[in-house]
């Protein structure tokens, strides 16, 4: 088990190029491999990254889930060419994003951007502390900390909007402590 946690802690984000509409097939394909040649100690994870988006057609609102990036599938893997090989020769995979094909890790922050995983958060705060968010969207408002879940990564302030006084829930990555002398 710690071997596996070893490897895995090598194993890197990597973009694949689709053809457009392929995302899904190629996930799918990609799955079946990794099953059909236990790859599960060098392919990690496989993402589709979308976001929900609310549309309105013929008067009626529904919420759709849209593909961030078409064309394309992110794979945490261990990269050898043995890998290349069978990734790139998967049907609907045109190739790596890198030069002449050869894949390029991800960077930390593009990680963290696209929300291919989570990352743990050390927060400088606690209850009672005045935050401001710095992101999303509740960007800028400024309240106090009424309580955390860790579990979660997230934090609840208490602040105020167009003079309510209101509860928000947003993510400890979404917030950084302030000094007591910045106003709401």
């Amino acid at each position: 088990m710690e071997e596996m946690q070893d490897r895995k802690s090598q194993a890197q984000w990597y973009i694949l190029h689709t053809y457009s509409g392929y995302e899904q097939m190629v996930k799918s394909s990609l799955e079946k491999l990794i099953e059909n040649n236990n790859l599960g100690d060098f392919i990690f994870d496989l993402k589709i990254p979308t976001e929900q988006v609310v549309e309105e057609k013929n008067g009626k609102r529904k919420v759709v889930e849209h593909k961030l990036l078409p064309c394309y599938v992110f794979i945490k893997m261990i990269y050898s060419n043995e890998l290349w090989y069978l990734v790139t020769n998967t049907r609907g995979v045109t190739g790596f994003v890198g030069p002449q094909g050869r894949p390029i890790p991800m960077k930390e922050d593009e990680i963290k951007k696209m929300k291919l995983e989570e990352f743990v958060v050390d927060v400088d705060f606690g209850v009672g502390d005045r935050v401001m968010v710095t992101e999303g969207l509740a960007k800028d408002l400024v309240g106090e900390v009424l309580s955390l879940d860790d579990e979660n990564q997230e934090v609840k302030i208490r602040t105020t909007i167009a003079n309510s006084v209101q509860d928000v829930i947003v993510k400890y990555s979404e917030v950084e402590k302030v000094s007591a002398d910045v106003a709401e």
